[in-house]
């Protein structure tokens, strides 16, 4: 591959070649003669003075830097500069520096101005198609390096959601064994479905929407063993969410969060809101809860940490295309989360590839 890229045998391939074309061109007969070797030679020298003008002076100087119309009277200029100083070498001068051949010039001005019109025009398209090449190659790099970096920057962030929400349902299970509560089983069972979601659905880049939704509703479950049923929790699925499919183990940090700082302490005086609504290739997730804080915790940095996490993995998967909102006022806490142009019809982003 770097034999193939190297300039200097780009060149020696293209003179080669071009010599052996234009010697068969100009060769009187079948038998090549000496004279035919010197002629082509020089023939191809006030070929090449030009074609590396182009190359190296006015396509950078010119042409890259967009000031197209210099570059296009440069190009006239060369093209009939040096045909015409080729019809003067082989008319006046090649006597002079060859006194024992006798040249005699074939062709006309106008013949003249088609040989450096294809040769020109030729390596004009040629070096720009190479640039092309190189410019769709370096941005494929690119691409793949950002599209790695991403990858290994969700696999952090994802990281740190997993282990802790484990660590928070490994609790709730703990202390319903030692407290010996019946519904020790049933939690366990829960825990099962949820430990098979995040090991094997999260490892993937899109979930569907009702098993994310399922996930929501045996984590609540789970939780109502450690703050008991009685507790003001709900959750409300609205539209038809078909075959849409999100990024997974996104909805439910947002409501382990309000579990972490809504429901503790005195249940009465807590609550739970939770509103997932499809509409219009749109989803709207809504989670509500109290400040519960109990007496000398510190809630503000765990949950900012927990919150901006979420939003860096917003901010990598869906881009634009997602709102991410939190309303800290009085006595209410709320994330809002909006995500646009979902394409049910094909379970994904419309023209996103995450």
């Amino acid at each position: 591959m770097k034999l193939i890229r190297n300039t200097v045998l780009q060149h020696a391939v293209f003179w080669i070649l071009s010599y052996y074309i234009l010697m068969n061109v100009f060769s009187l007969s079948s038998n090549i003669q000496r004279i035919d070797i010197i002629y082509t030679g020089i023939f191809l020298v006030s070929l090449a003075i030009p074609v590396l003008l182009n190359l190296y002076v006015f396509i950078p100087l010119l042409l890259r830097k967009g000031k197209y119309l210099l570059y296009i009277l440069s190009f006239l200029v060369l093209m009939f500069l040096f045909a015409w100083i080729n019809q003067l070498l082989f008319g006046w001068f090649i006597d002079f520096i060859f006194p024992g051949y006798f040249f005699i010039s074939f062709y006309t001005y106008g013949d003249l101005l088609k040989f450096f019109l294809v040769f020109l025009g030729t390596t004009t398209l040629l070096q720009l198609s190479k640039e092309w090449f190189e410019l769709n190659a370096a941005r494929q790099k690119m691409l793949i390096l950002e599209k790695e970096k991403i990858d290994a920057e969700l696999k952090a962030l994802a990281n740190q959601v997993n282990p802790h929400f484990l660590f928070n349902s490994l609790n709730v299970i703990y202390s319903l064994v030692v407290n010996q509560r019946k519904e020790s089983a049933e939690a366990i069972l829960k825990l099962s479905d949820i430990l098979r979601y995040v090991i094997y659905g999260s490892s993937t880049k899109l979930v569907s929407l009702s098993d994310e939704a399922q996930l929501i509703r045996n984590y609540i479950d789970l939780q109502r063993f450690r703050v008991g049923k009685d507790s003001k929790i709900s959750f409300e699925f609205t539209g038809a969410p078909d075959r849409l499919e999100i990024a997974p183990m996104l909805l439910l940090p947002l409501v382990e969060n309000g579990f972490k700082h809504g429901i503790k302490g005195d249940v009465d005086h807590t609550f739970l809101n939770i509103s997932l609504t499809v509409e219009a290739g749109k989803l709207f997730f809504v989670v509500e809860n109290n400040k519960g804080v109990h007496p000398g915790e510190e809630e503000t940095s765990s949950r900012g940490v927990g919150l901006q996490n979420i939003r860096n993995r917003l901010n990598l998967i869906y881009k634009e295309d997602h709102s991410f909102t939190i309303d800290d006022a009085g006595n209410v806490f709320r994330v809002s989360l909006e995500l646009r142009n979902l394409d049910s019809k094909n379970g994904n982003m419309k023209n996103k590839d995450l």
